[in-house]
């Protein structure tokens, strides 16, 4: 039974470790994210609520829903859905968050290969 207790009391520890190392993300980011026409400067504002994320995505189409989006440690996926030429066009990112700057791929559903940029958290 003394040994039960004591591994409950080490999973639950580390558990908590592993949610306090969590990023938060929460905040504006900028960057210059590559699409069809070259790069293009981009701003992304982030919600992070526990290990879900919502928020935004600004470029030249306007302001774009961040669905889907999860922050699980310091990793980051989400989507984006627009509409081009009465087209749906789905646009998954996922990344790395490290202090003030994050790597993501962004990765055009049928598209051959993911495109690498770097976000910056911006003051």
């Amino acid at each position: 039974m003394r040994m039960n207790k004591l591994f409950a009391t080490a999973t639950m520890t580390a558990l908590f470790a592993m949610t306090a190392m969590a990023a938060d993300i929460t905040g504006k980011w900028t960057g210059q994210v590559p699409g069809r026409n070259g790069t293009t400067d981009t701003t992304f504002n982030f919600k992070q609520a526990g290990d879900k994320l919502t928020g935004t995505m600004t470029g030249p189409q306007g302001d774009l829903e961040i669905k889907d989006g999860k922050v699980t440690g310091d990793a980051v996926v989400f989507k984006i859905v627009l509409e081009f030429n009465g087209m749906m066009i789905v646009i998954n990112f996922d990344g790395t968050a490290s202090g003030s700057e994050m790597k993501m791929k962004r990765m055009r559903e049928g598209a051959p290969a993911a495109q690498e940029f770097t976000l910056k958290k911006a003051s």
